[in-house]
């Protein structure tokens, strides 16, 4: 562990406004049931029953429970939000002072980094990865500075689908004077572990996952923060009291506690996705083709508008990446069902 790192402390990073906040206290953080029958005249609801009526749990415990027996995290260093962008936005607001401090991100990559930059006052020190879309650790270690409160690393990346060079990036975390966030959407489609198992070891360390991706619940907006318990009783203060609603909570459970069926999907989709990229680069108007550990390929073309729109004309919706860096005439094709990734390879040798 780096000296930064022993030295870094939450409070002292996040808005003074933050710091000094009181938060809300709901009606079901100041009691929680405990199994008995009671009658609830606390909360202002509604007194008949709907299945609906009664507030969710605001600190999600039961869910939390089995993520983090899941994990292998506490429950302590466990948010969940209302999608993945939501647990990002808390972190602009939290630890980010508009006009004053910036975020740095690493083009091609998600794009709601820049977009909750923008919607938060906060300036976006892009440094773009490389050709490849690896790391430019150099680079990105010069701009760091004290402002440098937030550093987004994408890993797989979207929508490269690559992971990160696990040296680069733990060289960066124990640089960083600020949050290290490593958005985890797509490691479930991958062998490596997740950096979950590493926040001990660095308490600027945040780790974002959800369950819209290998678990298939995008539906219900789930997205998931694991850092240390400092960091996260910080967003603590700031989220939404019933920021994750008793649906999302109640399907959510029900799928982390089908992990063989979550499972031998992920399975499926890494066969499907290996076979996607063998067949692709058959294809004669298929330039180049990123190997993925995710969900899905991004392949450069001959002419990616033009293909875009036919396979549209075909009934078929990838999505045309182009316009980022790096990524001149490239299609993204998430990995579909067997069946699905059949006829988009059909669709595609019909058109060479």
């Amino acid at each position: 562990m780096s000296k930064a790192s022993l030295e870094f402390n939450p409070l002292a990073l996040c808005r003074a406004n933050v710091r000094h906040l009181e938060p809300y206290t709901s009606a079901r953080d100041e009691y929680v049931a405990n199994g008995n029958e009671m009658i609830f005249l606390d909360a202002n609801e509604s007194p008949y029953e709907t299945g609906l009526n009664r507030y969710p749990d605001p600190l999600q415990r039961s869910l939390k429970a089995l993520w983090a027996a899941q994990k292998g995290v506490s429950e302590s260093q466990i948010l969940f939000g209302n999608g993945s962008d939501e647990v990002l936005d808390l972190l602009f607001r939290a630890f980010c002072e508009p006009s004053i401090d910036h975020i740095i991100s690493l083009p091609p990559t998600y794009g709601m980094y820049g977009v909750l930059a923008n919607i938060n006052g906060i300036e976006n020190v892009e440094i773009p990865l490389s050709s490849s879309f690896n790391i430019e650790t150099e680079a990105v270690l010069k701009a760091l500075s004290p402002q440098s409160k937030i550093t987004f690393i994408c890993s797989p990346n979207n929508p490269s689908g690559n992971l990160m060079d696990f040296k680069a990036v733990t060289q960066i975390i124990e640089q960083s004077p600020g949050l290290v966030v490593i958005d985890e959407a797509y490691i479930d489609f991958t062998t490596q572990d997740s950096f979950c198992t590493l926040l001990e070891q660095y308490p600027n360390l945040v780790v974002i996952q959800t369950l819209s991706k290998a678990y298939g619940m995008a539906g219900i907006r789930l997205g998931v923060l694991m850092a240390s318990s400092e960091i996260v009783s910080i967003l603590h203060k700031i989220k939404p009291p019933y920021n994750v609603n008793i649906r999302t909570q109640e399907q959510a459970a029900l799928r982390l506690s089908d992990t063989a069926a979550v499972q031998k999907e992920i399975r499926e989709i890494i066969l499907e996705r290996n076979r996607l990229e063998k067949a692709l680069v058959a294809i004669p108007f298929v330039q180049e083709l990123i190997p993925s550990q995710a969900n899905f390929i991004l392949v450069r073309v001959d002419h990616a508008g033009q293909r875009y729109e036919q396979l549209l004309e075909h009934g078929i919706v990838v999505r045309n990446r182009s316009k980022q860096l790096h990524c001149d005439n490239c299609l993204r094709f998430t990995v579909g069902t067997p069946q699905e990734n059949k006829i988009l390879l059909q669709k595609l040798v019909s058109l060479a």
